[in-house]
């Protein structure tokens, strides 16, 4: 199968979260602070304080998903706290996932080809 590079985009909230909010919680966090819309697809990523849980909210076209992972021991490597949002890249999700170190991996640009002739 060869990957056609447009699958949904990852978003990660740079500031914790308090985790007692809901699914509607997060879909008011993810329309205000990160002014998206939380039914596009795209997969959103919010970590708690200390750092050692994640969740993610996403559409799957049927209703609403979310996914709580947290570490029996260590903690997510996560940007620094400050306001905004991080794009990840398919690699780095699943490293962030894994409990490891995502920042050192950054895609390599390549230059897209210009036409021949």
């Amino acid at each position: 199968m060869i990957p056609s590079g447009a699958g949904p985009k990852v978003l990660v909230a740079a500031e914790p979260i308090d985790f007692r909010r809901g699914v509607h919680g997060l879909v008011a966090l993810v329309a205000q602070a990160l002014e998206s819309d939380p039914y596009c697809g795209d997969i959103f990523v919010f970590r708690s304080k200390r750092a050692d849980r994640l969740r993610l909210l996403t559409w799957d076209g049927t209703g609403l998903v979310m996914l709580t992972k947290w570490l029996e021991a260590g903690r997510f490597a996560w940007p620094p706290a400050t306001a905004g949002v991080v794009r990840l890249s398919a690699v780095q999700f699943a490293l962030l996932v894994d409990g490891l170190e995502w920042s050192r991996s950054s895609p390599r640009v390549v230059r897209r080809p210009v036409r021949a002739g």
